[in-house]
């Protein structure tokens, strides 16, 4: 942050908050999984990303474990991001939000001011042909009170979401 203050480091373009109930599973996958594909893409500087929850019920707790392991397995760092509710200034902030499921669409549809310059949209909203499905899937299903496979499930989703995210976002920073 000072190297940005002193100009020795571009401020970042664009920014993306990704955003669930909670802030412990779907959003800090998708924030981890977005991350990674814009470091491996060299786009980690110019995209700034965060993830935010819509209930403040979880504020200054770490991820789940199990979304921890599960994006670990995959090579994606969750460990470290503590969850935080969403502020008012995030619509300001941010670029464009990223709901994982309609209903956390529709809250931030409510609590957005009218003169906000932010995107709401779903994440899945970006991954090609329903992520492979023979139905379009346009929620990440919430796997808090479920097995371990559900939050695998979300990462299947969120991975493919996050290709046409990037995709997105290359062609916004072109």
């Amino acid at each position: 942050m000072i190297k940005q203050w002193l100009g020795l480091t571009p401020a970042p373009r664009l920014r993306v908050l990704m955003v669930c109930m909670g802030n412990i599973c779907r959003s800090p996958m998708a924030e981890a999984v977005l991350r990674g594909k814009l470091q491996a893409a060299g786009l980690d500087k110019l995209v700034a990303v965060d993830s935010a929850g819509t209930h403040g019920s979880h504020r200054g707790s770490p991820a789940d474990p199990r979304a921890v392991s599960q994006a670990r397995l995959r090579g994606y760092r969750v460990d470290g991001l503590k969850s935080r509710p969403l502020e008012a200034a995030d619509f300001s902030r941010f670029d464009l939000l990223l709901a994982m499921d309609r209903n956390n669409l529709a809250c931030l549809q409510s609590r957005c001011p009218p003169e906000s310059p932010a995107r709401l949209e779903l994440l899945l909203g970006y991954a090609a042909a329903g992520v492979g499905l023979p139905e379009p899937v346009l929620e990440v299903p919430d796997p808090y009170y479920g097995q371990l496979s559900g939050f695998e499930q979300a990462l299947d989703l969120i991975e493919p979401a996050c290709d046409g995210l990037l995709i997105a976002l290359q062609r916004r920073l072109a």
